[in-house]
């Protein structure tokens, strides 16, 4: 039952950050049991061919482990960040940031929505050279 595994995990929380650390504790669990990064990459790498050159593609991400990923994706076209270059020194992405830095909440809209406060939204153009 959850009360059993709140009794097993309470030695690791402390007192101060207890509803923080359990946030993050079943937001761990949630995102292995679903298998969520697995299908965010698998999402990623299709919307190289569905995209057409010029198409937009639009993400928000709700956590660093999503952020990172899709910040690796959209700058240099893996989930590595390893940038390939041309001749030139130019990395080589199937995208072109369209917003290079990244968009997050307004304190206003943090206000409306606390939800939001982890919100990030990234932006990018597929490349009319890139091909299928």
């Amino acid at each position: 039952t959850i009360a059993d595994f709140l009794e097993v995990i309470k030695p690791f929380t402390g007192k101060d950050k207890e509803k923080k650390f359990l946030a993050q504790v079943f937001q761990a669990l949630r995102i292995e049991v679903n298998d969520e990064m697995r299908a965010l990459r698998e999402m990623l790498q299709q919307t190289l061919q569905v995209l057409k050159p010029g198409g937009h593609l639009v993400v928000i991400t709700y956590h660093s482990l999503e952020d990172r990923l899709v910040k690796n994706f959209l700058k240099t076209g893996n989930f590595e960040g390893k940038a390939e270059q041309d001749f030139f020194g130019n990395i080589k992405s199937p995208f072109r940031l369209v917003n290079n830095k990244v968009i997050v909440p307004s304190g206003e809209e943090i206000e409306r929505n606390p939800r939001s406060r982890s919100a990030k939204l990234r932006i990018a153009e597929l490349n009319n050279e890139h091909k299928v």
